[in-house]
């Protein structure tokens, strides 16, 4: 027809340009209207703002404003944090069937909005299927309704704060949402600007499910400043985070010391393996890399690792695959300036570029492999942003598993080979918590995402996403207050030192214990000792005054024989510990008496508390081979597995109270499930824990597996935070200790389960060593592995 301006179909395909979408902003731009473009918070179960508040711009993938949102100030946290309280009470007072109603029900108002919730991820530039958020809504609906009856002695943490960067999907801001209310929790969110949007609708749609006033609360601002005050509001009882380290880190180190536990998912930092092994159906592989690498917005970054003798074809087919494909829009003009730095300093180590055309200026970048990189080389251990990736080779399938856990990450890998033993070995070779076999990114809300090393330290998604959101309704919780004056840097330095003086006459004290490293018995690498003394003052025994170099020596030995322990059947470490239960036995005489000596307690409670952990002993030894995964059911087609594996070196700071029987049960824990430990006696009572030294000695534990450092608590636990190795810290200490491990365990991060012994005194609320309830040791279980989720696609 003259004069249409409609476009032939050789026209479209001559240029390739992206088409108008399949359907109409009406909806979403009405809901933006209705709200005259400007969005306050969602607290108390409606909008509300304040005329005087500071607005920042929402924009979408054209640098357009789509409309503002207002930046929370202290008094709005306050009304948020005032609200979620009220909420739980109400939320949770509901039954667990009324609870999951709710949940169901928001399935039925996402599907009746989902145009509006496409449209607005669109348009904020975080894209998801509104089929997916359905999806989580229906899967968490089914918790909350067996809550009470499959975690009976679990209860809610309270009001939890849920706080994501800016470019964090809204899947995984739901992720961490829709657990917590299932749970019975009351939630504030502080989404990014990516998620404000999205996070502010269905805040509203939730409402139209019915969910009380208060239970689901949003406010806006700066993720990391306004997440810190929400956190510090002594209202809130738990503080997660999904989103970028940096942040994350800023977070944690504003919170520390505010008697919040925190948890973090840094998966949009991680560094992922794509790994093509020289078995692979190498067309099926390059169409993943294509699929995955080189989108506008990816969940993870990616490095590319081929098997040499197949490294030629696919370059080969990279080659021909990205000829012709078209810049890919970046998200900020300043990654431009990185990507540039990033391929010029690749260029001068000998790296060779594949690119679909040639780079032009601003903030569009072509689909770019850098060829021939080492893998010490800043592109491989942090990839620049945008559509760039790196490709580095190996000559064996052995090589291939090192190079996958090169990265100091550890949140998913993709496998591709047809040897279906191979992909199953480098699957459980692999140290990441997600392994996808000739498949990239099958994301489900029944497979845990489980950040292993620097991409966090819990578990979201599957039953054992939920842990997070509970606790056992007798474990007494931390103490709110604001942080202590500590000076981080000299945190347990000033301890005190007692050098052995010259002509010191050793008939004058009782008995020298030595410490127990890397399998011997030691004295302290400073030559210090410390006096152990009664409960009257008289001095019992002098024990080494360990430090630094003594827990770096325990790490070197105990992470040269963890591999093998771990790789041990759970019949043969069941074996060792049923034998270390016996050796208990043997000496039961011996450690009742050092437990009268040390505390003052009567000889019969001693000895009850000896044959209480020989039992707790035998209990371990039982479970090494009953605690295993599954396979999740999903609406995919495909073999799902999920199973437990051990965290690696766990560093034990031991409690006053029970010094054997919490020895003892910690320890048991963590062997058990094929971990090594590192523990630090009581600093008041660590007679018996030397005295158990000669038990494990006498045991066929593997030399180094377990070691016992006796000394001064806080300038061990700086020790033990400060090691890179080590992958969790169970702490049982001051107020100061928490707030020091909290600021300092999130780089390197670690894993961490406080406890402040002196609160716990004075509230009588400590940890009941002497209970037989099962949830204890399923609370130990627990804290003792990490998830990891395997998927092999099926025809």
């Amino acid at each position: 027809m003259a004069g249409t301006s409609a476009k032939t179909v050789h026209d479209i395909f001559q240029n390739m340009e992206y088409g108008p979408s399949s359907t109409s902003t009406a909806t979403a731009q009405s809901w933006l209207e209705k709200h005259s473009r400007i969005l306050g918070f969602f607290i108390d179960g409606k909008f509300s703002s304040t005329a005087d508040r500071q607005t920042q711009d929402v924009t979408d993938s054209k640098a357009a404003v789509v409309c503002s949102t207002v930046c929370a100030k202290d008094e709005d946290v306050a009304s948020a944090a005032s609200s979620a309280a009220g909420g739980f009470k109400t939320w949770s007072e509901l039954s667990c069937y009324q609870r999951a109603k709710v949940l169901l029900k928001l399935a039925s108002v996402l599907q009746r909005h989902s145009q509006c919730v496409s449209e607005l991820c669109e348009l904020s530039q975080s894209s998801v299927s509104p089929a997916v958020l359905i999806r989580l809504a229906q899967y968490y609906a089914s918790w909350a309704q067996l809550r009470d009856t499959l975690m009976p002695e679990w209860i809610p943490q309270g009001v939890v704060a849920v706080v994501v960067s800016d470019d964090c999907s809204i899947y995984f801001l739901l992720l961490k949402v829709l657990p917590a209310l299932a749970m019975g929790n009351a939630v504030i969110v502080v989404p990014g600007k990516t998620t404000a949007l999205p996070a502010l609708l269905l805040a509203q749609l939730f409402m139209e499910a019915g969910i009380p006033a208060g239970v689901l609360n949003v406010v806006t601002g700066s993720e990391a400043s306004l997440g810190a005050k929400v956190a510090q509001n002594p209202q809130v009882n738990y503080l997660t985070y999904s989103g970028r380290q940096q942040t994350g880190e800023a977070l944690a180190k504003a919170v520390a010391g505010w008697g919040v536990p925190m948890s973090f998912s840094l998966s949009l930092s991680s560094v992922c393996p794509f790994i093509i092994f020289d078995s692979a159906d190498l067309d099926s592989a390059v169409d993943g890399v294509i699929e995955l690498a080189f989108k506008k917005k990816r969940d993870f970054q990616w490095v590319l690792c081929v098997q040499e003798s197949v490294l030629d074809i696919v370059v080969a087919r990279l080659k021909l695959r990205m000829n012709g494909m078209k810049c890919v829009p970046l998200a900020t003009e300043a990654d431009r300036n990185l990507i540039d730095a990033a391929v010029q300093e690749a260029q001068q180590q000998g790296a060779t570029l594949i690119q679909s055309c040639p780079p032009g200026t601003g903030a569009l970048y072509p689909p770019t492999v850098l060829c021939g990189l080492a893998p010490s080389c800043e592109s491989v251990m942090s990839p620049p942003p945008g559509p760039v990736l790196p490709l580095i080779s190996f000559r064996s399938s052995a090589e291939g598993v090192t190079l996958g856990n090169h990265s100091p990450h550890g949140q998913a890998a993709s496998i591709w080979t047809e040897d279906l033993t191979l992909a199953l070995e480098s699957a459980k070779s692999l140290c990441v918590g997600s392994v996808w076999v000739n498949c990239h990114s099958v994301m489900d809300p029944a497979l845990p995402l489980c950040g292993r090393r620097e991409s966090g330290n819990c578990t979201d998604g599957g039953r054992e996403g939920l842990y997070q959101f509970l606790r056992l309704s007798h474990s007494p919780s931390l103490p709110h207050s604001s942080p202590s004056p500590i000076n981080y840097a000299d945190f347990g330095s000033a301890a005190s030192k007692f050098m052995i003086p010259e002509g010191f006459d050793p008939s004058s004290v009782p008995r020298f214990y030595s410490q127990f490293v890397g399998g011997q018995l030691r004295k302290a690498d400073s030559g210090c000792s410390k006096s152990v003394l009664a409960p009257g003052g008289a001095v019992l025994a002098q024990c080494p005054d360990g430090g630094r170099k003594d827990v770096r020596n325990a790490v070197e030995a105990a992470i040269k024989v963890q591999p093998g322990w771990m790789k041990k059947s759970p019949v043969a470490r069941s074996q060792s510990l049923y034998s270390l239960a016996d050796g208990l036995d043997k000496r039961r005489r011996d450690l009742a008496v050092s437990i009268q000596t040390q505390t003052g307690i009567s000889l019969e409670e001693a000895e009850k508390e000896v044959q209480l952990s020989i039992s707790g002993l035998s209990d371990w030894a039982a479970r090494c081979d009953k605690e295993q995964g599954g396979t999740p059911f999903l609406p995919q087609s495909g073999y799902p597995l999920s199973s437990p594996e051990a965290l690696g070196v766990v560093g034990v700071i031991l409690p006053n109270s029970k010094p054997l029987l919490s020895l003892v049960s910690l320890l048991g824990a963590a062997i058990a499930m094929g971990n090594a430990v590192v523990m630090v006696p009581s600093e008041k009572y660590p007679l018996p824990a030397l005295e158990f030294i000669q038990v494990l000695q006498a045991s066929d534990i593997p030399g180094g597996l377990v070691s016992i450092i006796t000394g001064g608590r806080d300038q061990l636990t700086q020790a033990l935070a400060n090691h890179s190795v080590i992958q969790s810290i169970w702490y049982w200490g001051s107020k100061e200790g928490c707030q020091f491990l909290q600021y300092s365990c999130v780089s390197p991060l670690k894993r961490l389960w406080l406890h402040c012994e002196e609160e716990e005194e004075e509230r009588e609320a400590g940890q009941n060593w002497t209970s037989s309830n099962p949830s204890l040791q399923e609370e130990l279980w627990r804290k003792a592995v990490v998830w990891k989720s395997i998927w092999i696609p099926t025809a």
